[in-house]
């Protein structure tokens, strides 16, 4: 697989992990005005994925801040154990116009709170 392609899987999981929090991306730019844009990345590929393989990208908060969020994330193979990549990613919160950092709305930092505490969404 083309290492770019392990990025698109972990943007697509922290996708996923802000809408089963509640949260989804679009209604966050149209109702609240804010987005989340991609910050740092680093990544550490481990071994490549194949043709036919079925991932498992995980996606869990490492650290958050007033406007920003660290994600902590891993693709593997379902069937074997084994990490093929990993990596921090933090994303800032900004606003949808300016493009500049502001706070991650209250409500959003209560939902990761709560989830962190009982293990994640």
């Amino acid at each position: 697989m083309y290492y770019a392609n392990y990025l698109r899987f972990m943007e697509r999981a922290r996708t996923e992990y802000l809408r089963a929090l509640g949260f989804e991306q679009d209604r966050l730019r149209r109702d609240q005005g804010i987005l989340f844009a991609v910050h740092r990345i680093k990544v550490d590929y481990k071994r490549p994925a194949v043709f036919n393989d079925v991932l498992e990208v995980t996606a869990d908060i490492e650290q958050w801040r007033r406007a920003s969020l660290t994600f902590f994330q891993e693709i593997r193979r379902r069937e074997q154990p084994a990490v093929l990549c990993s990596g921090q990613i933090r994303v800032a919160c900004v606003d949808a116009h300016s493009f500049r950092p502001v706070p991650i709305p209250d409500a959003i930092v209560s939902e990761i709170t709560r989830n962190c505490e009982k293990g994640g969404p």
